[in-house]
């Protein structure tokens, strides 16, 4: 996932990105309000997942920025700050921002975060880019995810799937051909840390490979984690 940084701190921002790039981010740095609104226009470059958005910038305030950001794309945007009373959360909501983190937080709970907004959004894309006009559907080949409901057909058959397993299902589907670490999985839909869970994860893909009936629908990538490959056109 592309991710844009607004950061005015050099050593926060470097520090940051090292992290987000362990986890698989590609990560863009912008030191200013104008450079992070810049980075966004480019016609033809790849979207950003997620912007992480930092308020106390050198050329405008970040809630000023944010609500421009707004305007332009409906990218999530995650504040980033040390402000931390309840109406300087209220405000950047407000002016549009999808989540409000405060320093010093923990990163650990920032990627988690980063994981849900984008999860929100990338459901709602998904559905959109199958064409099949049905909000919070999912249409891979001859399997259909309808998130709402939390139904799983193949080849219009339901297919009865555990909580685990469609939060495990629907978090592959979310970018097909896209490699989600286990340590992503893991956070997102055990809401805990890989330790310990590792071969629950591996018998979960192992029941979803049966269930559906589709062995080669859900691809190990070995030593690193899972995903999705699309069914080919009959």
């Amino acid at each position: 996932m592309r991710l844009l940084l607004v950061e005015d701190d050099d050593h926060v921002a470097a520090a940051l990105s090292a992290i987000l790039a362990r986890h698989g981010f590609q990560v863009t740095h912008a030191r200013s309000g104008e450079e992070a609104l810049q980075a966004l226009l480019p016609a033809g470059a790849p979207p950003f997942g997620v912007v992480l958005l930092d308020l106390g910038l050198p050329d405008q305030d970040g809630y000023e920025v944010c609500g421009k950001i707004r305007k332009r794309t409906s990218t999530p945007v995650i504040m980033v700050t040390a402000r931390g009373d309840v109406r300087s959360r209220i405000h950047g909501l407000n002016m549009g921002a999808d989540d409000y983190v405060v320093k010093p937080y923990d990163t650990g709970e920032l990627l988690a975060r980063i994981h849900a907004v984008a999860r929100r959004t990338g459901a709602s894309e998904e559905a959109s880019a199958t064409g099949t006009g049905a909000p919070g559907v999912v249409r891979l080949g001859p399997v259909s995810i309808e998130l709402p409901t939390r139904r799983v057909s193949v080849d219009g058959t339901d297919v009865p799937l555990t909580r685990k397993e469609f939060d495990l299902l629907a978090l592959l589907a979310q970018r097909p051909g896209v490699v989600f670490r286990r340590e992503q999985i893991i956070s997102e839909v055990w809401r805990t840390s890989w330790e310990g869970t590792g071969r629950t994860l591996e018998v979960h893909v192992a029941s979803l490979r049966s269930k559906l009936r589709m062995p080669a629908l859900i691809e190990t990538v070995r030593g690193v984690g899972y995903r999705l490959v699309t069914p080919a056109a009959p």
